[in-house]
This record gives structure tokens, sequence and C-alpha cells, in this order.
């Protein structure tokens, strides 16, 4: 198994909500015939954090990694192997701390590379607004914990998902980190799914409509499927545009606007968030070995 490359989705908390792996997991005969394999999370999930505990960063030895590649796949030879655990990179409580975004996120990062030393590695990581972000993150906090506490470090102009993704990649300058929006979702999917897998644009995957599906009419999905069907697009830009227009006409209004009732979240902050985040993706794209998928 030393040639199968080893893709970790590491999150981050509060994204997907294991949606990109569910639906990757629609297609595991078509991409088990190209040598895909996406095991079931539970499968594995339990095993590869207590190895993970037990190594405290060290490289598994080859005992070690026997184990682990018995409990994620039955087959001999792979061509990748696409695993998700977003808690290893930080708990709901370690994600943001003393005014940091996975403040540990390099040390981490280095922690999960050293499970398959012998293996090649990419890391696939979603992002999202500290706007909305950091509210969703607050959520899953002690609730005797209060929203002041939690954001009181809380600087704005150097809360920075570069940052997360430089550390991670200046720790591990030898894999490829593939980003993305939470917010970008519904008009990259089809491409995200293939891209994380290493797929060429034209391989068709199922599952391609399940982010639009939570935020758009059925009757909008409908139309949608009707109109790509006898009109289909000559290109990604094209069909992004066609799913922007049906969004902009079918979108849930409730599923795609967040609105949080917060002490000191006023709307002031959260446009300087909003904005801060938009120029900061702008950063990740100029970062080494970093692909940044958008719409």
């Amino acid at each position: 198994m030393h040639g199968t490359r080893i893709s970790l989705h590491l999150g981050a908390l509060c994204t997907d909500d294991d949606l990109l792996v569910s639906s990757l997991r629609w297609n595991t005969s078509a991409l088990s015939e190209i040598g895909i394999e996406i095991p079931k999370p539970n499968r594995y999930r339990p095993l590869l954090r207590q190895i993970f505990e037990r190594l405290d960063g060290r490289a598994a030895n080859q005992d070690t990694q026997d184990v682990l590649f018995e409990q994620l796949t039955n087959e001999e030879e792979l061509e990748r192997l696409y695993l998700s655990h977003p808690f290893l990179l930080a708990n709901h409580p370690g994600a943001f701390c003393n005014g940091m975004l996975y403040p540990n996120a390099g040390e981490r990062s280095a922690a999960l590379r050293n499970l398959f030393p012998d293996n090649p590695v990419d890391f696939v990581i979603s992002v999202r607004d500290p706007a909305t972000w950091i509210p969703a993150l607050f959520s899953h906090q002690n609730p005797e914990l209060t929203f002041e506490e939690f954001v009181d470090k809380l600087d704005p102009e150097h809360l920075l998902w570069s940052d997360v993704i430089r550390d991670i990649r200046e720790t591990n300058p030898d894999i490829p980190i593939t980003v993305w929006c939470n917010e970008d979702s519904p008009l990259i999917w089809p491409e995200l799914m293939r891209e994380v897998l290493g797929l060429d644009q034209k391989f068709e995957l199922r599952g391609s409509y399940r982010v639009l599906q939570k935020i758009m009419h059925k009757e909008g999905i409908k139309r949608l499927r009707s109109y790509l069907g006898t009109h289909p697009p000559v290109n990604e830009i094209q069909r992004r545009r066609i799913v922007a227009a049906f969004l902009d006409k079918y979108a849930l209004t409730d599923e795609i606007e967040e609105e949080y009732d917060l002490p000191g979240w006023t709307p002031e902050l959260i446009d300087q968030l909003s904005a801060i985040y938009d120029d900061d993706m702008m950063e990740i794209a100029r970062i080494p070995g970093v692909n940044l998928i958008t719409p």
C-alpha cells in the first residue's frame, strides 16, 4: 500500500458536516473500479484518533501502518484512499482560542502526516467566514462559557485563515493542500467532489446536487436538472452561472442567510470580518502548494 495516495479531509469544524464524504460514498462502485476507496468514517475514525494520540507526533512504524490499512481497506492495491476526520486538527474548544484560528494546526497536521510516513498525502480543508464560523463554533462550547469570554481576545484584523494554511504548509512542505470556502460549496460542489480525488473534470459523480438540495426549493432543483439536461453547459464556468441564476430565483432564504444575536456582534463587526475574509482568500491563493477552489 506504499504507493496509495492518502487524501485527508481535516475539516474545518462547522463547515460541511460530513456532506462531502457521504456524497463521495454514493459513488463507491464507480470509484473502486479506478482504484479509489472512500471507507465509512465510523470504520476508521476511532482507531485513527487512538493511534494519533498514542504516537504523539512520532512516525508510525510498519506494524502500526499495517494495522491502519487493515482497518481502512480490504484491497491489496489502491490508487487513493479518502479519509475524513474533522476533529484531529482540533476539537471545538481548541479550534478557536486566544483569539486565533486553529493555533496548533502546523504541529497537529505534521503528526497526522506521520500516520502514513510511507505514503504520499494530500490535505483537504474547507474554511468559513469567521463572521458566521465563530458563532457556530461557540454553539458547541461549554454552556457556562459566555460569548464575551469566548471572543475576549478576538482581534478582527488578525483573524486569518491564511495563517492556518501557511502554518500547515510550512510544517509539511511536501504536501499539497486543497482549500475552498464553505460559502462557495453550492456553486463548486461537482468540481470539488472530483478535485479532492484527483479526477478528470469529465468524470461523472452522483451527489452533485446535495448541497443545492439543502438550500433550494424542490421545484428549483427539478427545473435546474431539466435545464442542464436540455442545455448542457460547455464548461464549468457556464454551469456555475446557470446554478447561480437558479439560486437567485429558488433559494430558501432561511437556509442561506445566517443571523446571530450575540452581545458585541454588531453589523459593523460582521462586515469587517467578512471583508477581511474575502481579502484573506487572495492571500491563501498565493501560498505555494495550495489549490484554492473558487467559483
